[in-house]
């Protein structure tokens, strides 16, 4: 018997009233940039927007990458409107914008066939690569930065954005803390029902079964290696925007100092507490391109562009596409993939050669 979902289109409400809100929270910010883009030199703005459309596209091939890793096969073309319709809904809502964007993502993969346990793993697998990317970058910037505090802030970031990914990686992998997660879950669970009689009773047992079958789901190192170099090209694209923002604003690009900048602002941005980290971004990237010896007369005028670009032209495409997806749903499939019931041919990032293996058998222990 098939369950009825909510319609699609109701995920076009909250991400409409996160637009007006987002309108008028920087109307100061849009006023002050009519004046300072007059200035910029806008030979630079093709660049720039290839610059994120690489970005963007890095990180829908990785998404892909990683699906047809575990069995499922996925469209270019699909995978890179998710990522667009995913990020624009991450963006647009404070706080719960992440969680929002990724159970997005996941309902669309598994409307084109994905069985739930190639999803949950590609999705985690793909967050982890991200972020430990992301840290690797930061540790980079870190390095060449000309300033002692920046660079110390820079390797503690770094370290805090790579250790709990290490810590899910032990949870996939090793047995023992696969164990642990699952009975804190069921204690969790336990006490959940207790005081407000939700979830389900056999939520817990759901959680250890997924779990389980996603540790069950292998790469190879080659495999691996290359999600990780989709996720760098991710973040460096989305850098590289911002060089592309710096020179159109008519500042020297300060080298030694713009990679940490954009860690920094990146990072400031990620704690949520407003939609796509306005204010928050600005004011820490703004900052960070300071110190590194870009005048604020071009460094304010920089962000801005940059912030356009990748935030605001972001979620104009990643709404339009939620809004064609919300009329054209593909069905839902009722049950698992069939990957997930059998041996699969595993391809490599060529598509020539893979190994064969049964996401339902072998060893138990494997974002």
């Amino acid at each position: 018997m098939a369950v009825r979902r909510p319609p699609a289109i109701a995920l076009l409400v909250p991400l409409s009233a996160a637009l007006v809100v987002l309108a008028f929270a920087t109307v100061p910010a849009l006023r002050y940039s009519l004046t300072t883009f007059a200035h910029l030199n806008w030979a630079w703005l093709p660049l720039a927007l290839l610059a994120e459309s690489g970005s963007m596209a890095a990180f829908a091939r990785n998404q892909q990458h990683l699906l047809r890793v575990s069995g499922s096969r996925i469209t270019l073309r699909s995978s890179l409107a998710i990522a667009y319709a995913s990020n624009a809904l991450s963006l647009s809502l404070p706080v719960v914008g992440t969680g929002l964007g990724t159970a997005f993502a996941y309902r669309q993969f598994r409307r084109r066939g994905a069985d739930h346990a190639s999803v949950g793993w590609a999705l985690t697998v793909s967050g982890i690569v991200s972020s430990l990317a992301f840290a690797l970058l930061m540790f980079v910037g870190a390095l060449l930065s000309n300033s002692t505090g920046a660079t110390a802030l820079g390797f503690g970031a770094a370290a805090a954005t790579a250790l709990p990914m290490v810590a899910i990686l032990a949870a996939l992998r090793f047995g023992a803390v696969n164990r642990l997660i699952n009975r804190l879950v069921g204690q969790a669970v336990g006490l959940s029902r207790r005081f407000f009689h939700h979830p389900r009773p056999e939520a817990a047992s759901a959680f250890a079964e997924l779990l389980t079958r996603i540790g069950r789901l292998r790469a190879t190192p080659l495999q691996y290696a290359y999600a990780f170099s989709h996720a760098l090209r991710n973040w460096g694209g989305d850098c590289l925007c911002l060089v592309c923002a710096i020179a159109a604003a008519g500042g020297p690009v300060p080298w030694h100092g713009v990679l940490l900048a954009y860690c920094l602002g990146v990072t400031a941005g990620s704690v949520g507490l407003t939609p796509g980290g306005i204010g928050v971004v600005e004011a820490a990237m703004t900052a960070g391109l300071v110190n590194a010896g870009l005048p604020a007369s071009r460094a304010v005028p920089a962000v801005l562009l940059y912030r356009l670009v990748s935030l605001w032209l972001v979620i104009a495409i990643g709404g339009l596409v939620a809004a064609v997806s919300a009329r054209r749903r593909p069905p839902e499939p009722s049950g698992d993939a069939p990957a997930a019931t059998r041996p699969v041919r595993v391809p490599d990032h060529d598509g020539d050669h893979g190994l064969d293996h049964a996401p339902d058998h072998g060893p138990g222990a494997v974002r």
